[in-house]
């Protein structure tokens, strides 16, 4: 017993074997973690790595099991050679038990630690680069591990089988769980899945135009008066109401109007309108998309808990909160907020706080705690500090810092955020 060339050989070997196994179970979190876009960047280069890279991931199966297989062997030579080391430089034959608990925690702790936590969690990080070192040598050990392979995708085969027959339903707190772990920027794929995430939790309110700034006619206007304004603001439908705006009669649809455009001033276009289509703020939108299919209608009136109006909500409106912003060749470039620097932004004050904290990439339920009911951030101002502000007013909260950058009449226009 003691340190001989052999037992020196037999720990070279095994720091040897420790680096494979960290380097083989690295390439199983590294290929399998891949995303849309890191996979797009493989194709996109030319060279003999991203082209092997390529090759495996169009096979998993074959993948994964080169690599299971080969960490199988790599381990178990490593547990073998230690033993012998052990037993060569420890005499423990009058306390067995003894020796067979500390080599199994020494063992234990070195290939766990040293072959799969630490190459997982280097893998899981900088995945791409581990995929473009490890592709051609797990090519080679596909090559040379192929029958094995074989022999164990055609014995899983059945059970896959078997489990396709089952259907899997994926809820959506699983999705949102699943996204939120990633905890990286997403690409514009996984914001899609993020927005649809989010979509049966959202109600009319947080995604509607507010009263104030809808374009609306009344019934008593003129057709002159009426082309004006189709012109300058170029809807396609627009609310019609009498008196005021919490008596909507219905939605003139300017498709409508195209057969009678010339018609002379006294034209009656107030027989065109059609009958309106009310909902309650608190509507959760999936239901209203939902509502829009059956009607075959793109606009609903907004109403509130006493019957009056508070505002508009467009099919448009609906799907921006999946897909992001949706512009056409008719709408006009109108920022809702300006950058100045990494840490400091104006917003128009009117900015509804979804897209508020879509700009600053903020969880949703960053200001839950003092928002009340407020959809904007002129609203989260107003429950911030509890009456109407002044210009160059300053409300903190949480590291952040809420400056009136404006103020008209009664409303607050324009606010300067510098966020922690």
């Amino acid at each position: 017993m003691g340190f001989s060339v052999g037992v020196f050989i037999g720990i070279v070997v095994i720091a040897i074997l420790l680096i494979a196994s960290a380097l083989i179970s690295g390439s199983e979190v590294a290929f399998f973690s891949l995303r849309p876009s890191d996979v797009s960047r493989l194709e996109e280069r030319k060279s003999r790595a991203s082209k092997t890279a390529k090759d495996l991931l169009d096979q998993p199966e074959s993948l994964l099991a080169t690599i299971l297989i080969a960490n199988n062997f790599i381990n178990v030579s490593i547990v073998i050679l230690s033993t012998w080391v052990f037993h060569s430089l420890f005499d423990f034959s009058s306390l067995p038990v003894l020796g067979f608990i500390l080599q199994t925690i020494v063992i234990t702790f070195i290939i766990l630690l040293i072959g799969e936590i630490i190459p997982k969690v280097y893998a899981s990080r900088f995945s791409l680069k581990f995929v473009y070192f490890m592709a051609i040598p797990v090519q080679t050990l596909r090559v040379l591990f192929k029958p094995l392979a074989s022999i164990l995708i055609r014995s899983t085969s059945h059970v896959q089988k078997r489990i396709k027959e089952k259907k899997h339903n994926i809820s959506m707190d699983d999705l949102s769980q699943a996204l939120e772990l990633t905890g990286e920027e997403l690409d514009e794929d996984e914001k899609i899945l993020k927005g649809i995430v989010k979509f049966g939790q959202t109600d009319v309110r947080e995604v509607m135009k507010s009263r104030v700034d809808v374009v609306a006619l009344s019934i008593s206007s003129s057709f002159q008066d009426l082309l004006q304004i189709i012109t300058e603001t170029g809807y396609s439908r627009i609310p019609v109401y009498i008196n005021d705006f919490d008596h909507v009669q219905g939605v003139l649809y300017v498709k409508d109007l195209l057969p009678h455009i010339n018609k002379p001033s006294t034209f009656r276009w107030q027989s065109l309108i059609r009958p309106p289509y009310f909902v309650p703020m608190n509507k959760k939108i999936n239901d209203l998309l939902e509502e829009f299919q059956k009607q075959k209608i793109h606009l609903a009136l907004v109403v509130d808990e006493y019957g009056g109006t508070a505002g508009l909500v467009t099919l448009e409106d609906i799907l921006e909160e999946i897909v992001g912003e949706i512009s056409d060749e008719s709408d006009e470039d109108q920022d809702l907020f300006e950058k100045i620097d990494q840490k400091t932004y104006i917003f128009e004050a009117k900015i509804l706080l979804n897209d508020f904290y879509r700009v600053l990439s903020l969880p949703d339920e960053a200001f839950n705690s003092i928002k009340g009911e407020a959809e904007t951030l002129a609203g989260l101002i107003l429950e911030l500090n509890g009456e109407i502000p002044d210009k160059n007013d300053r409300f903190t909260y949480n590291g952040f810092s809420f400056v009136i950058a404006a103020v008209d009449q009664r409303r607050i226009s324009r606010v300067r955020v510098e966020i922690p």
